[in-house]
């Protein structure tokens, strides 16, 4: 607050003695303890604001005499009038809230900081991110405690997966025994021999191109399977090729199948098969037509087949025994129900003195 200014200088020219002037004061004193008001500091400037609203005027002989003592110590001094001040304390308490609310306020928070300091910051952040901690952990549990059993899951079926693999390509699944199956015309103990070079390897490690190689020197296999049978065995089924005919040659008679594959040649006519005459060799339509007949025959009918003849694929004959009747079987279709029909027809009141079974359309069947 400013200082007041100097008061104008009186228009009296007489000057006041110390002792008026210390009248004056005491009468000042005595006034301001009877309105309740304290002096104020000197170096308290007095504010528009802070000038108290005028009293009402008090009644009674009191306050006249008052008011005559005031007025006689105006007309007697050369100083300003009495002003009612507020009092000292709400006065102070403004004071202090105002210097609080303006500029007061940034001093507080800077020495709060320094009362703080950084370590006590620090403090906090890291209790802070310790309660974030918890509380993720919380709520994460359901889906750490799942992924926890999907991890424990994965890990058991990888141990087990690579504890199988590793047994079954260790020495504990070696082969020792090996078993030939499905062979007639066959020797089975040939053939084991023949793979006996797969003895001793882990199960899994048998070598498929080896064992096909070895069974290419068995021209009855036609078709094979491998099948392990842990801890040591090794199966091979084998189905053998059917021998449908014989071919005559130079080299001899070749018993063929009805892929015309050669199995065996000898230089006498084996027994139970027919001599087979076609034109054109073993890959002509002729031979495949004579070879899908002769599969399709029952197998008591086959036996007393003697000779199969064809020009082309249209014009199959049988002939049936040594001096027998001759079987005109025309193509290969419906080769099943034409033999079912011969049967019929051999067994019938005109076989005694047939020689001549047509059976080409066999809904109309000719015996002659």
């Amino acid at each position: 607050m400013r200082r007041p200014g100097p008061l104008p200088p009186s228009s009296r020219p007489e000057t006041p003695s110390a002792a008026d002037e210390e009248r004056q004061l005491a009468e000042r004193r005595a006034a301001m303890e009877r309105l309740g008001i304290e002096r104020a500091p000197a170096e308290a400037p007095i504010a528009p604001e802070h000038v108290a609203p005028e009293r009402a005027a008090p009644e009674g002989p009191a306050a006249e005499g008052r008011a005559a003592e005031g007025r006689a110590a105006d007309d007697h001094t050369d100083t300003a009038p009495i002003v009612a001040l507020r009092p000292a304390e709400p006065r102070v308490a403004a004071r202090a809230v105002n210097a609080t609310s303006d500029g007061d306020a940034d001093d507080a928070e800077e020495r709060s900081g320094e009362r703080v300091g950084w370590a006590g910051v620090w403090r906090a952040a890291r209790a802070r991110r310790r309660v974030l901690r918890a509380e993720v952990r919380r709520f994460t549990a359901r889906a750490r405690r799942r992924r926890l059993g999907w991890t424990i899951a994965l890990g058991s079926l990888l141990v087990l997966v690579v504890g199988s693999v590793g047994a079954a390509y260790s020495p504990l699944f070696a082969v020792e025994e090996i078993s030939v199956e499905g062979t007639e015309l066959l020797d089975a103990g040939a053939v084991a021999s023949a793979l006996e070079d797969q003895v001793g390897k882990p199960l899994p490690l048998v070598d498929d191109s080896a064992v096909k190689a070895a069974l290419v020197g068995f021209p009855l296999v036609q078709s094979y399977t491998i099948e392990a049978h842990p801890p040591h065995d090794l199966v091979v089924r084998i189905v053998e090729r059917t021998p449908v005919g014989v071919l005559q040659s130079d080299a001899g008679f070749t018993t063929v199948d009805a892929a015309g594959v050669a199995l065996t040649t000898a230089g006498e006519r084996p027994g139970g098969l027919p001599l087979i005459e076609v034109d054109g060799g073993t890959t002509s339509e002729a031979f495949l037509t004579v070879g899908e007949v002769l599969r399709a025959l029952p197998e008591e009918l086959r036996s007393s087949v003697t000779s199969a003849t064809a020009t082309t694929a249209e014009d199959v004959s049988l002939l049936l025994g040594e001096d027998g009747p001759q079987v005109i079987w025309g193509s290969a279709d419906r080769s099943p129900y034409k033999a079912l029909v011969l049967q019929k027809a051999l067994g019938g009141a005109l076989a005694e003195n047939a020689t001549v079974y047509d059976v080409s359309a066999p809904d109309t069947i000719i015996v002659r």
